[in-house]
């Protein structure tokens, strides 16, 4: 396949999935930036949920992830929790209201419709494959962070509850260490 082919077909999933979710977040009022910073405290670690980790991983300036954060915290759909041991850090913290909300609003079941007819034509860990590798090449082609679970960083030490953060030296839930880090090293 040539690498326009590639392209072209990366740009027309993106630009899919951007319709879809501008479609399902209108209906609640919201922007697609909204609804990519609730996705994105679900999945992010304790070392992740900061403004700065946000702007890196959407790509976004720290302006315009401030306005966004100012939003949804207005609608009571995130919090804003300082840093216990350094209150110039400020913590993000999705709200019950946001999870409900996340779960309404991400347009899964198109997503799940592709899924099974990709099951037709071959294995899809095959096709999970491709796409981490695509994503991974195109972050260090542009030189981007790889947010990647922190399970599988090279600085994560298992225990077994959980595990320790060999950069940072901090104990790790079970459940931190199957989020994604803006840390993160791959092995």
């Amino acid at each position: 396949m040539k690498t326009a082919n590639i392209f072209d077909s990366i740009e027309r999933i993106a630009a899919l999935m951007r319709a879809e979710e501008r479609r399902r977040c209108t209906e609640f009022g919201l922007q697609p930036v909204h609804l990519q910073v609730l996705d994105y405290l679900m999945i992010c670690n304790q070392f992740s949920d900061t403004p700065a980790a946000l702007s890196s991983y959407l790509g976004m300036t720290r302006g315009t992830v401030s306005q966004t954060l100012q939003l949804l915290e207005k609608k009571q759909l995130l919090s804003k929790i300082p840093d216990a041991n350094d209150k110039r850090v400020v913590h993000l913290k999705i709200s019950p209201e946001g999870k409900k909300l996340l779960t309404e609003v991400k347009p899964l079941d198109v997503f799940e419709h592709a899924a099974l007819l990709l099951q037709k034509n071959g294995n899809p860990s095959d096709y999970e494959n491709i796409f981490v590798q695509a994503l991974f090449a195109l972050q260090t082609a542009n030189k981007s962070k790889s947010f990647g679970l922190c399970k599988t960083c090279k600085h994560f030490n298992p225990k077994p509850k959980g595990g320790v953060c060999g950069l940072t030296k901090v104990n790790l839930t079970t459940a931190d260490s199957e989020k994604i880090c803006q840390e993160h090293t791959s092995n």
